[in-house]
């Protein structure tokens, strides 16, 4: 394991990104009283220019914006007031940290107090991509980044117009999901819109995510590395790159290690009820299906989708439980898939959505 020591000039930098939004005199109080208003009144400007967005976000403001996987939720990772309005826009839990974003692999040392042999090995292998690495936590990171843990998730996003968005913010960005806590992961603006119009600064306007799963999480600091959230890269695809790795569990009684693992999360306002055969699902008016195989009478159903594979199914869920609820559905049959590949983490998103 190799440190990430303070460059010259480095400590005088941070300490400027960490005294950003601090409570006191001049421009700090004024970002202080502007946060306060804020959260009592928001107006949502949507743009399509990945700077107007970074203006938003480097004056304190909350901006969504999409990614290879889905929308997140993004503020300056220096400025705690307008971290901590991501949990209360969200309605976040506040022990469940954020995964921090970059635009390029020399801002880890801002974020990250080292860098674990295996976590080169994956960087090397998956950066830019859907790849989040939980590195030991610099001290100069606020906490209310980490939830208080003393390690904090990173990854660095492939989709071009995340890379300009973030190379103007010129600063890390933590984000989650850019939705109400809970609710399904927002794989398109009007998603966000929903969920948040008027209560962040600024929606970042792209199309429908690549991904429309997560990204995998996988803890660098624990030997074998431990995948915690398995994601848009595979379980099988990590093990080829470093050899070994575990797969976590997580226990609901504890504080989450990360992001998405509580035992309900990405749940639409109908019921998911999970099948393994089309035959298990029940047609009615209001009930909706979703897998791999047909339905024998899809016309029986308010709503059907089938999809061509697991990738399929994976771009399309979210998207597709927030029609059903726009739609009115009651009760949704989602058919599992076999556990190998991407079908891990789609089958972890069903059994979340479907947790009571």
């Amino acid at each position: 394991m190799w440190g990430l020591g303070r460059q010259e000039g480095g400590g005088q930098g941070r300490e400027k990104k960490a005294n950003r939004g601090r409570r006191g005199s001049g421009p700090a109080r004024l970002h202080f009283c502007l946060h306060a208003l804020r959260s009592a009144v928001v107006t949502t400007t949507r743009t399509t220019a990945p700077e107007e967005a970074a203006a938003h976000l480097r004056t304190g403001g909350l901006v969504a914006f999409p990614t290879e996987t889905v929308y997140g939720l993004g503020a300056d990772a220096f400025q705690p007031a307008a971290v901590r309005r991501i949990f209360e826009a969200k309605e976040r839990p506040a022990n469940n940290p954020l995964i921090v974003h970059l635009h390029a692999q020399t801002q880890l040392s801002e974020v990250a107090a080292s860098v674990p042999p295996v976590a080169e090995d994956l960087m090397g292998q998956f950066w830019p991509g859907p790849l989040t690495l939980i590195f030991p936590k610099h001290p100069d990171l606020p906490t209310v980044v980490t939830a208080g843990l003393e390690t904090v998730g990173v990854r660095m996003p492939r989709l071009p117009l995340t890379r300009r968005f973030l190379a103007a913010c010129d600063t890390p960005v933590p984000a989650p999901s850019a939705n109400r806590s809970g609710r399904p992961s927002p794989t398109h603006w009007r998603a966000v819109a929903a969920d948040l119009d008027g209560r962040i600064e600024c929606i970042l306007q792209g199309g429908r995510t690549e991904a429309g799963v997560e990204s995998t999480v996988v803890d660098c600091t624990t030997a074998p590395p431990a995948v915690l959230r398995p994601g848009a890269i595979s379980v099988e695809a990590v093990r080829e790159c470093v050899g070994r790795a575990s797969v976590v569990t997580p226990d609901d009684r504890t504080a989450p290690r990360s992001p998405g693992t509580q035992h309900r999360h990405y749940a639409p306002a109908a019921q998911v009820r999970l099948v393994d055969t089309p035959a298990d699902a029940v047609p009615a008016p209001t009930h909706a299906y979703i897998g791999l195989a047909p339905p024998a009478h899809p016309e029986a159903f308010g709503r059907t989708h089938v999809a061509a594979d697991c990738a399929a199914y994976a771009h399309d869920l979210f998207h597709y439980f927030r029609a059903c609820d726009a739609a009115g559905m009651e009760i949704i049959f989602a058919q599992t898939v076999p556990p190998a590949g991407l079908g891990r983490a789609l089958n972890d998103r069903l059994r979340r959505a479907a947790a009571r």
